[in-house]
């Protein structure tokens, strides 16, 4: 992307984009990553400022030129000490309020999007952005309320949610989703027409089979003949880890593979309890270049989360060279064929643990390559331009539309 920005991105001149966002980490995760790719773009090849506003330890501000950061004092969310809940949108709206950004992306379906909302009917030429980064009806309240509720209650509550989202979305300006199966397509069918899809970046160039290190592989007392199977994240029950697990106890064991977890959660000390010596549990890795080595050595990716959105860690390890087995449901059903992997039913270890084997005893190399091939395609470049030349100057048109428009109408976002 380059400084050529579309008039109506340009026009007024230089534009302070804001980020509002609770999915914040302290190590790590999606939104975070994507939000320090949007500074830097902005700041290197954009003549706009960036103010993000976002969870922290204290209340804090730090103004570096054209980099904005205001933090705002939340509690941890119970089990996830790197995520924090922010509640106070007073202190948000009275942040919105000191710098008054041009445009705002809120990251987050709950109480956030209303502090925007807010906002802007106080300053009636400020853009809103959606961003759908998590599938939460079915994620945070169907998946987890069956247990406890029974699947009947559980799927009016997911539908209830759904139809909040439809409420929400329509009072944005814009709005977009990571991939067309992760949310977009569930998005339309609530009435929601006016939604892109903008997949995440990835940096290809960190990742590829260049990084592969036998002497890891010879630690963990594997030759080139065992299998070593690699699952990257949270080891929490909506990304089903313990699913990845099964489906690995399932293997022959005379196949001599090892399964690597990277990640902590409240599961870890579920599977710990197994004693199972062949599954290794070395908790976060450190940089970007500890992650890219363990992709690369090891031979399959396994994942049984059927919420994806988009899907980094399976992007990351297909360009580290790897097929992907994993489950037909949300997002990665738009990143995993037929030529890079295999899917199957949700929550099914049985089947899981077939197509691992079926990866492993086919033809290991083309899948390599088609996977990496396939990766290519996901650049930060791509997406900050989709957002730059689609998404944002949409919004902005919106906004000038609704001033155009009959004094007290409004332009219904959908």
């Amino acid at each position: 992307m380059s400084r050529h920005d579309p008039e109506p991105v340009r026009s007024g001149g230089p534009k302070l984009f804001c980020d509002l966002t609770q999915s914040w980490s302290d190590v790590g995760g999606g939104v975070r990553t994507y939000l320090l790719h949007k500074r830097r773009h902005i700041l290197e090849q954009t003549p706009h400022s960036h103010l993000m506003i976002i969870p922290g330890e204290r209340d804090e501000v730090i103004e570096e030129d054209r980099a904005i950061t205001v933090t705002i004092k939340s509690p941890h969310v119970p089990g996830s000490p790197h995520y924090r809940f922010m509640l106070r949108n007073g202190a948000v709206r009275k942040a919105l309020e000191r710098f008054k950004p041009d445009l705002i992306e809120s990251q987050d379906a709950y109480n956030l999007p209303w502090a925007a909302i807010a906002h802007r009917r106080k300053h009636p030429d400020t853009a809103l952005i959606a961003a759908y980064m998590t599938d939460f009806p079915t994620v945070y309240v169907e998946r987890p309320f069956a247990k406890f509720v029974g699947r009947p209650l559980a799927n009016l509550c997911r539908s209830i949610c759904y139809a909040y989202c439809g409420l929400l979305y329509r009072r944005f300006d814009n709005m977009f989703a990571l991939s067309e199966n992760g949310g977009a397509a569930k998005l339309r069918q609530l009435g929601i027409k006016r939604i892109d899809v903008v997949p995440l970046g990835v940096e290809i160039g960190e990742f590829g089979r260049d990084r592969r290190s036998p002497e890891l592989r010879a630690k963990l007392g594997l030759s080139d003949s065992q299998p070593l199977l690699i699952y990257v994240g949270r080891l929490d029950g909506e990304k089903k880890p313990d699913v990845v697990v099964d489906a690995f106890r399932r293997l022959p064991r005379e196949l001599g593979a090892k399964l690597v977890l990277l990640g902590e959660g409240p599961l870890r000390s579920e599977i710990a309890a197994l004693n199972d010596d062949r599954i290794l549990m070395p908790g976060y890795v450190k940089g970007r270049a500890e992650l890219a080595k363990w992709l690369a050595s090891a031979d399959i990716y396994a994942s049984g989360m059927a919420d994806e959105t988009f899907g980094v860690s399976i992007i990351e390890a297909q360009a580290s060279g790897l097929p992907v087995v994993g489950v037909a449901a949300g997002a990665m059903v738009d990143r995993v064929t037929e030529a890079t992997g295999r899917l199957g039913p949700v929550s099914d270890g049985a089947a899981m643990a077939a197509n691992i084997l079926e990866v492993w005893n086919g033809d290991l190399e083309t899948m390599r390559e088609a996977a990496r091939a396939h990766a290519l395609q996901f650049s930060w470049d791509s997406s900050m331009e989709a957002l730059f030349t689609r998404v944002y100057p949409a919004a902005f048109e919106r906004r000038r539309l609704q001033h155009s428009a009959t004094p007290g109408a409004v332009v219904a976002a959908a």
